[in-house]
């Protein structure tokens, strides 16, 4: 069924993919197992004070050494496709040069799994677990870590490319540069607006980099593409003052991404506001970044409202907080019609050929009852909003195929450390035990019936 032809008032397309997603870092654990390199989040979570807690990656989910286990739990819940990264340092450990064949062999026997069970890979190479060898040489701030970056998803697509058809080079480019550069609240922890510019556009050429030789090594038919954090902005009044500082927001959030991949330029004024020009660029990067995707990610958790605080002395663009509206652990607002407006907005400003939700799910307090379940009404109530904002967005002919729920496993939540449960499957972090919650049980139903409940 094509995008935008009619569908029941509650039914998706047929063939439509419905996955759970994961990162390398916040599930496997063995962090310095099998010949793995230590990561920029080994380093940062192992430096106190750093994360909530004093908590680690270093065992986390275990999922290295239960992966079997967590494939049989996927084929329970009847996952359709899923979506999880690669740890740069565990195949790479200096992050060019020498390979690791152990760390090959772990996401070799992960994709055959798979795809025994019918279960579609989609792979993402990088979900912030930089090499710390690089970091040591400048990490994204410098432009051979691009070079480095193309050449590790050469590895990885000479290994896996004749069975895995569907790549993401980047997750989330705008955390990895911004907080991790800008704000300092993630690995490497800077705070240095001419470091977050560069490491932002060095992703961007690392992923221009990435795309041709992905293509030269998959099968003809392998789709590639980047899964960006989009948030709308929109403005806290109607003034002419607040509609300038949602325009400013949309800009640094969403375009500065968005623009050099479909339109070959950075939106004006961003990095001269901030202190991060002038931007380290250098002939044809723009037109490497900007080559033809088969799809665009999408991760979607709520919305900004920004107003120009300007005249009280303050951020000529500050974030509003409404009062009384429903919020997750993280504190986000609970916005389904926000994931509507963001696919319409995109379908019709950038044309993607193919879009898929890569992640999408909410943080609660989730507590095991007396019976041993995990009953989370509010995630149930938030999916299945969440899923008719997207299957609207769908008879409005936005090319929506797929939706990976995050997360498939409650896990390390970077700089929140355990604290936070996203997942689907609930995990003790004492014994690892995992119980499937409510939300899981309705997720699947929905997956079984192609249908919202």
């Amino acid at each position: 069924m094509a995008s935008g032809e009619a569908i029941g008032p509650k039914n998706f397309p047929a063939g439509f993919l419905w996955g759970a997603a994961t990162a390398s870092y916040q599930i496997e654990g063995a962090w310095n197992e099998d010949g793995k390199g230590e990561g920029i989040w080994d380093r940062f979570a192992h430096t106190p004070g750093k994360i909530q807690n004093g908590d680690t990656g270093d065992l986390s989910c275990d999922h290295y050494h239960r992966w079997q286990q967590d494939l049989r739990l996927m084929q329970e819940l009847g996952l359709k496709a899923y979506r999880f990264s690669i740890s740069w340092p565990r195949v790479i450990p200096q992050g060019s040069g020498q390979v690791n064949g152990k760390g090959l062999d772990f996401y070799d026997r992960l994709v055959d799994g798979l795809l025994e069970a019918g279960i579609a890979p989609f792979i993402t190479l990088y979900h912030w677990d930089l090499p710390q060898a690089l970091q040591a040489k400048g990490g994204w701030t410098a432009r051979d870590t691009a070079y480095a970056f193309a050449e590790y998803a050469d590895v990885m697509a000479k290994r896996l490319g004749d069975r895995v058809d569907n790549w993401i080079t980047f997750n989330e480019p705008w955390v990895a540069a911004f907080l991790g550069h800008l704000y300092g609240e993630h690995a490497p922890g800077l705070k240095e607006p001419k470091a977050a510019f560069a490491a932002a556009h060095h992703q961007l050429l690392a992923h221009g980099l990435a795309v041709p030789a992905l293509r030269a090594r998959c099968k003809s038919q392998a789709q590639i593409g980047i899964t960006l954090d989009l948030t709308p902005a929109e403005p806290a009044t109607t003034s002419e003052a607040d509609n300038e500082a949602a325009l400013r927001a949309d800009k640094f959030k969403n375009r500065w991404f968005l623009d050099p991949i479909y339109r070959g330029t950075y939106p004006e004024g961003v990095a001269e506001r901030l202190g991060g020009a002038p931007l380290p660029i250098q002939a044809n990067d723009l037109q490497l970044i900007s080559a033809p995707l088969d799809f665009l990610g999408v991760n979607y958790y709520s919305r900004t409202i920004a107003r120009d605080d300007s005249a009280r002395g303050g951020s000529d663009t500050a974030h509003l907080r409404l009062e009384k509206v429903e919020r997750t652990e993280m504190g986000w607002e609970i916005y389904p019609a926000g994931l509507y407006d963001l696919l319409t907005r995109l379908h019709h400003d950038y044309k993607p050929n193919r879009l898929y939700i890569t992640e999408n799910g909410a943080a609660f307090a989730d507590q095991v009852d007396s019976d041993g379940e995990i009953d989370d009404s509010r995630r149930v109530a938030f999916l299945r909003d969440h899923f008719s904002a997207a299957q609207q967005a769908i008879r409005a002919g936005v090319p929506l195929e797929g939706y990976f729920v995050w997360s498939l496993l409650d896990n390390f939540e970077w700089a929140w450390g355990f604290s936070k449960r996203f997942g689907l499957i609930y995990l003790d972090y004492k014994t690892l035990q995992r119980t499937i919650k409510r939300s899981g049980y309705f997720y699947k139903a929905v997956i079984a019936a192609n249908a919202i409940e």
